[in-house]
């Protein structure tokens, strides 16, 4: 029998800056560089703004009314996402952002500055959800590590410049400009999505993709699985608009309340233990019901796949937010030199997301080494209190963790979306959202407690006990990424 020729071919995997995907791919960045300008340069601005509006007194809260609105929109939009596709979603948080950014530019009050920071959220945590969707189903299984990577790119720039350039223009032209100069932007990024916004395959009656769009079982489906009627969205619990609607308001509003209560403990403890049980109940009553079944007991497979997102990014960013602190007050670092530590960090990150779209890997195994790496990195950092050593070791020592994260965190997303049914890629995106939003800023703000415990006087204790946690938390991760691995 004769083999044909195509078959001797080496097999070459779809290049996302290629022809099909070219314009797809660099909407994709644009939208998400500006996202990250804009996460990255707040905090550059903030003190302009306070200053500007008195708003010293929710100077905290600008940042975690972003997060809490985030968190609320992720979930909202996966469910969207999984019943309609996921242009509207995409579109309506893109609309969103804008809307936020104009307002925040233009606020004349810090309620209004604050309520601009809860839109911009809004839209924010509906574009990143939706674009996670669309790379499921736009892209082929064989380029999604390629585009997950780009996706963690993304940041770098924004990271490496974020808070000098905003800087530079809060001084030069206004903090106000800061907000205004990124919506123009916008325009060609939609622009260049157009492509990856339109249906594929039959549309429905409403226009919409069908159940035939996408790869013949629908890109992210398991292999062998059966394709997933939309008219059927799966999902038990997450796919009911209501209840999952009032979950994740129940789960915002918890972890809201919670880091208040708890940010209120040491000055007022009665009223702070209350508010913190109270947002602690609301967390536990809403959480279950926005992630996959067992997922808090790490079940195999998909379920502590999306956990594994949350204690990744725990461990990395309770420790990387106490950093600059850490060199500034032990070290005697400028602000300047302690930013660097962090900045070569998502170098790290950038690096591991590239290798890890090079070629196949065995995922669990290499969300493993992304932890292992992580939990090295992070204790590496306190070599930098051993008498005789200076505190640039945090440098290294933050780009092993930002190496790990990098690997780690694409590999995760690669695999949740493997895993993932059609009809479930919305909903496992905004959980690995919940998850990602909720990790961090449980461990920031519990680390922030630790803080002001042992007190201001003894920040090398204080650091010294969290990354004692965060390095726990770490060693979580590499005990269990190998259930990961679906059930045979």
């Amino acid at each position: 029998m004769t083999v044909p020729k195509t078959l001797d071919t080496p097999y070459q995997s779809p290049r996302i800056f290629g022809p099909e995907y070219r314009a797809a791919s660099l909407g994709i960045l644009l939208v998400v560089t500006l996202i990250a300008f804009e996460g990255m340069s707040i905090g550059a601005v903030m003190p302009a703004v306070s200053k500007d509006l008195d708003a010293l007194d929710l100077y905290g809260m600008s940042f975690s009314a972003f997060l809490i609105a985030g968190l609320l929109a992720n979930v909202v939009a996966g469910l969207w996402s999984d019943r309609r596709g996921h242009a509207w979603p995409f579109l309506l948080g893109v609309g969103l952002f804008v809307a936020g950014m104009v307002v925040a530019g233009a606020a004349g009050s810090k309620e209004l500055f604050i309520l601009a920071r809860v839109v911009q959220g809004l839209g924010g945590g509906a574009v990143v959800v939706a674009i996670y969707v669309m790379i499921a189903r736009v892209y082929v299984p064989e380029a999604r590590p390629a585009a997950f990577a780009a996706l963690s790119a993304a940041w770098v720039l924004p990271a490496l410049i974020g808070p000098g350039l905003g800087g530079f223009i809060a001084e030069t032209f206004g903090w106000r400009w800061v907000f205004f100069g990124i919506v123009p932007l916008v325009i060609p990024a939609l622009v260049m999505l157009l492509p990856a916004l339109r249906p594929r395959g039959p549309a429905g009656p409403d226009g919409l993709p069908g159940p035939g769009s996408g790869t013949s079982q629908g890109a992210g489906a398991l292999p062998g699985a059966e394709p997933v009627s939309e008219a059927e969205p799966a999902g038990g619990e997450r796919s009911r608009p209501l209840a999952t609607t009032l979950a994740a308001v129940a789960t915002a509003g918890g972890a809201g309340t919670l880091l208040y209560g708890v940010d209120r403990l040491h000055a007022a403890p009665v009223s702070g233990g209350i508010a913190a049980a109270i947002g602690l109940a609301a967390l536990v009553a809403g959480l279950p019901r926005l992630l996959p079944p067992k997922a808090l007991v790490f079940g195999r497979g998909l379920p502590t796949t999306i956990m594994m997102r949350g204690v990744l990014t725990a461990a990395f960013f309770g420790v990387n937010a106490f950093i600059p602190l850490f060199l500034i007050k032990v070290s005697g670092f400028s602000v300047v030199e302690a930013g660097v530590a962090l900045t070569l960090g998502a170098l790290g990150w950038t690096a591991g997301s590239s290798l890890q779209a090079r070629r196949p890997f065995d995922r669990p195994r290499l969300v493993r080494l992304g932890g292992v790496l992580v939990t090295t990195g992070i204790l590496l950092t306190l070599l930098a209190l051993v008498p005789g050593l200076t505190g640039w070791i945090t440098v290294p020592a933050w780009v092993i963790a930002g190496f790990g994260m990098g690997i780690g965190i694409t590999s995760v997303n690669v695999t949740a979306m493997r895993q993932s049914p059609d009809a479930e890629q919305g909903a496992n995106s905004a959980a690995l959202q919940v998850v990602d939003t909720l990790g961090g800023a449980l461990t920031i703000g519990f680390g922030g407690v630790l803080i002001n415990v042992i007190g201001h006087h003894d920040i090398a204790t204080g650091y010294t006990v969290i990354v004692a946690l965060m390095a726990a938390v770490g060693t979580l991760g590499v005990v269990v990424a190998g259930r990961m691995r679906d059930v045979s």
